[in-house]
């Protein structure tokens, strides 16, 4: 073993990725070695970073241009009562998903959870082109909940960038792999429209082409990732910390975590007992997950609050806009938040995104019939669901070993998926009894226990936060 300039401690590749492993070329000399094993990590991760940006984009059309069609589908076949129900499965499945993916991952990697998640959201769209062509509803809702794999491996992709990533960089790096699904979140949409009419040749219903299209993502994405993600960053990430842990002398380096101690298990049952017993671990899923839940709280009903004081004829180009804003607030500034992440820390981004948070609940809130100051509000809940999200993901990953970590990310995807469609199924029900106003109230207060966990939980250094379990 040697030790890289960097501080990089590296063993012999004995893992399932072959020579192209970090210890390919390993003890070819004394002089340069050690120097050649670091850069070798170096490029893994730009590598990595690489592959990850690549499928954000081909994935994330898939997905959203699948999704922006998917109400109208469902409406046609079953009724308007129905239709928000497809995007509510979709929202569960993905959350169910992420546990025998992160599943996989615990076992082989990174690279065969994230093809498992893209290949069931590709027989997720295929039963759904089924059931546009059948007109079975109860198949629609079961492919949604299978395209849901797509959200999965979006989500699970953020992670990935991490495994590697210098204790310095995590942020930047996670949050380059959240700004490139802007990408597919804006343009997919539009391409819905011209997907459909370039299949009607196939003798396809409409609104099933555009599914067709995500499952040829989907499976894209997943080639793409089988062939070329070697060496897995996961596998290569244990096999630095097995190296650092045999030589007590090796410095912490890139992306190093403790190995998990024989006997203690790598499941959920030891990823709840790291969340129970490490402060850093609990804010880091806190974050992730509250920040979703009001942001999908208060964005899913904003919509039906506007078309409530404009006519047919205007409010879905206001929608529009307005939705756009909240969709670069959520993706744009995604960098600058990496890099405030970096530079002033984790703990202090997750208060600035509860904040953010806060105000948007209060400007929307307070707006009334004011356009101008509901765009302001969505924008900046975006911004605040940013800040939480690539913190809150990037202390999480930072602060729990290699061997659990997937665990621990599963079930924060878990929770996070599963907060989203307990606030998307309330807000309905919030508005007609209440209205937009206590919507945002309740939001808002739905902050306030995230922003007092931030504010007692103290964080050390990233090394003192993955010491071995």
């Amino acid at each position: 073993m040697t030790t890289g300039s960097r501080g990089t401690a590296v063993g012999p590749d004995t893992g399932r990725d072959g020579a192209g492993g970090v210890g390919a070329g390993t003890e070819r000399g004394a002089g340069g070695a050690a120097g050649l094993e670091a850069g070798a990590v170096a490029r893994i991760q730009r590598r990595t970073l690489l592959l990850l940006c690549v499928t954000q984009v081909i994935g994330g059309v898939g997905m959203t241009m699948g999704m922006s069609v998917g109400v109208l589908l469902a409406a046609r076949l079953g009724g308007t009562a129905i239709s928000g129900l497809v995007q509510s499965a979709a929202v569960v499945g993905g959350a169910l998903l992420a546990v025998p993916v992160t599943r996989i991952m615990r076992g082989g990697g990174r690279r065969p959870g994230l093809v498992a998640a893209y290949l069931v959201g590709a027989v997720g769209g295929v039963l759904i082109v089924v059931a546009a062509a059948t007109g079975w509803v109860p198949l629609l809702f079961v492919g949604a909940l299978l395209f849901g794999g797509g959200t999965t491996a979006n989500l699970q992709a953020r992670y990935t960038a991490v495994d590697l990533a210098e204790p310095t960089r995590r942020g930047r790096q996670l949050s380059l792999v959240v700004w490139v699904t802007t990408i597919g979140a804006v343009t997919a949409p539009n391409l819905a429209a011209p997907a459909d009419d370039a299949l009607g040749w196939t003798g396809l219903p409409p609104l099933a082409g555009p599914f067709v299209v995500g499952v040829l993502a989907f499976v894209l994405a997943a080639g793409v990732l089988l062939v070329l993600l070697r060496p897995d960053p996961l596998l290569t990430a244990r096999r630095l910390a097995t190296a650092s842990a045999a030589d007590p002398a090796a410095p912490a380096g890139v992306g190093l975590v403790g190995p998990t101690p024989a006997g203690r298990g790598d499941g959920l049952r030891a990823a709840v007992r790291l969340v129970r017993a490490r402060p850093a671990v609990r804010l880091g899923i806190a974050a992730v997950a509250v920040g979703h839940l009001v942001m999908v709280g208060v964005m899913t009903m904003t919509p039906v609050h506007l078309g409530e004081w404009h006519s047919d004829a205007d409010v879905l180009r206001i929608v529009g806009i307005v939705l756009s804003l909240h969709i670069a607030g959520m993706f744009a500034f995604a960098p600058v938040v990496g890099w405030l992440t970096d530079r002033i820390g984790r703990r202090a981004v997750i208060i600035g995104g509860t904040g953010t948070l806060l105000a948007a609940c209060a400007v929307a809130g307070t707006a009334g019939h004011d356009t101008v100051r509901v765009s302001i509000g969505l924008a900046l809940l975006g911004l605040g669901w940013s800040a939480t999200m690539v913190a809150g993901s990037t202390l999480l990953s930072e602060s729990v070993p290699a061997g659990v970590r997937p665990a621990v990310q599963g079930l924060s995807d878990l929770t996070m998926g599963l907060a989203g469609a307990l606030a998307g199924a309330l807000s309905g029900f919030v508005i007609q009894t209440a209205g937009y106003p206590v919507l945002n109230l309740l939001a808002a207060v739905a902050v306030v226990p995230l922003l007092a966990l931030a504010l007692r939980t103290a964080l050390g250094p990233p090394s003192a936060r993955t010491t071995t379990v």
